[in-house]
């Protein structure tokens, strides 16, 4: 069934309900039972049907795995005293309130290899450092969330690359996974968008180019009046964590305790792309836990009941991310039942030139990944037809047009997740930062707007010297 401009309407109802009740989970469950009105389903038989296909396979199991898996690895910095330690080292510097946001910055590109565990990461080691500089939650949640799917994007040997790398075999003379990520090394330079909402960032971080928009008000806010977050906001912050101490008289190395477990998953995600083709991520993050594990029992005086019931308040942590995170992919479902992504496309066709098949592919995907809140379903969708269209400019030979369209498709799709109020990555940076959700949308969509603006001169650029 075609359902055309009724397949928008879930997706937009749930985002215009996020901004206005500042309540993502209520918001995105609205919508799905507005899908699932729209698809003729009784609303009951459908929610029910809904979770199971939605959240009963393999690709949502992994990113829950991911997660929980995180959750305990930040619980154990916790009782590690790895995270204090940091946070007194620093906190010894007297660093400036740029001085925070830039170290803040700084910490996000270190943990370039996972959009997930980065942004819970550097929200979790530099919360309390912002805190005590006076800077808000909302530049916080920003800074963890410009740090990690746009830098993933652009890494070549991220699960980000290597999944598009798949998708490229057999499109025009892409003939296997190799060629593939040779294409996709030759698309980071063309993918405008992550670079320059990278580049922003550290510019606002640094104090280089001054805030505007909401930001600049949230900043104001916070250092004039000391309020971290807005009147009324209702930060997405677990409070598990604060209630994890670590025992008394241990010794902290931030070697061993702070930069080990990071090290270890960076090791483990390069080592097994380079060995095996295949970065094995949730595999490195069992590994890092495990080796926190073992150095508390042996190093920190931990029990093991100890530990198993840190771990439980970690997974307690991320309980509300992952909440709105399974409601999220629900979403995705209903816009793929629905048709929605398709629907854009059709109403996009007819402008296709070759002097805008740059330009026009970023803003499809942008839009696409926005309204479902999914990078790596928009590379689905968009590439195979994008790149026919870029083999048929070249002759069916590698060049510039393919290289660019593929950075075209990649940052569009990149924009959404990178924004979207039903984004995972979005929603772990609020988590992190302890910053209300939909506030975090609010102050970050002006300066993802600018990178987006950017990059449509950028792709506009290439289009004319085509």
């Amino acid at each position: 069934m075609e359902y055309g401009f009724l397949s928008l309407v879930p997706v937009c109802i749930a985002l215009i309900l996020a901004f206005v009740t500042k309540d993502a989970l209520l918001s995105l469950l609205i919508g799905c039972i507005i899908g699932i009105i729209v698809m003729g389903q009784n609303i009951v038989t459908g929610i029910t049907g809904l979770f199971q296909t939605a959240l009963g396979n393999a690709d949502f199991i992994w990113v829950l795995c991911i997660e929980v898996f995180i959750g305990i690895l930040v619980a154990y910095f916790q009782k590690s005293g790895a995270i204090k330690a940091f946070a007194d080292k620093v906190g010894a510097m007297n660093l400036s309130r740029r001085g925070a946001e830039a170290m803040s910055y700084a910490l996000g590109v270190f943990i370039f290899f996972s959009d997930y565990f980065s942004p819970l990461y550097v929200g979790n080691v530099m919360r309390p450092i912002t805190d005590e500089a006076k800077a808000s939650r909302e530049f916080l949640a920003y800074v963890c969330d410009s740090t990690s799917s746009p830098i993933c994007c652009l890494i070549p040997f991220t699960s980000w690359g290597i999944y598009v790398a798949g998708l490229l075999v057999g499109m025009g003379c892409i003939a296997d996974s190799a060629m593939g990520q040779s294409v996709v090394v030759h698309a980071a330079m063309y993918n405008f968008y992550c670079i320059f909402a990278l580049v922003l960032c550290g510019l606002l971080g640094c104090g280089i180019i001054p805030h505007y928009g909401p930001m600049r008000k949230a900043e104001k806010r916070a250092l004039e009046e000391g309020k971290l977050f807005a009147d009324g906001a209702t930060p997405l912050l677990s409070k598990e964590l604060d209630n994890i101490m670590p025992n008394e008289g241990i010794k902290v190395s931030l070697a061993i305790d702070f930069f080990a477990p990071a090290v270890i998953i960076i090791g483990i995600t390069v080592g097994t792309y380079v060995i095996l083709d295949s970065a094995k991520t949730l595999e490195a993050f069992v590994v890092a836990v495990a080796y926190q594990f073992v150095v508390m029992v042996l190093q920190k005086k931990a029990t093991v009941k100890e530990l198993m019931d840190t771990a439980i308040e970690g997974i307690k942590s991320v309980m509300a991310a992952i909440l709105i995170l399974s409601m999220a992919y629900c979403m995705n479902s209903i816009t793929k039942q629905l048709g929605t992504a398709q629907y854009i496309i059709s109403l996009t066709e007819s402008w296709m030139t070759p002097l805008l098949l740059l330009v026009i592919t970023f803003l499809v995907c942008a839009v696409i990944s926005f309204l479902t809140g999914s990078s790596w379903g928009t590379y689905a969708i968009m590439l195979p037809i994008v790149m026919p269209l870029a083999f048929n400019l070249t002759g069916g030979e590698l060049g510039t047009v393919v290289y660019a369209a593929v950075g075209a498709v990649m940052g569009g799709g990149c924009f959404g997740d990178h924004c979207s109020p039903i984004s995972d990555t979005t929603i772990l940076s609020s988590l992190a930062a302890g910053s209300d959700h939909v506030d975090h949308v609010k102050t970050q969509m002006p300066y993802a707007g600018t990178a987006a603006a950017l990059a449509c001169v950028g792709f506009l650029i290439i289009g004319a010297t085509l």
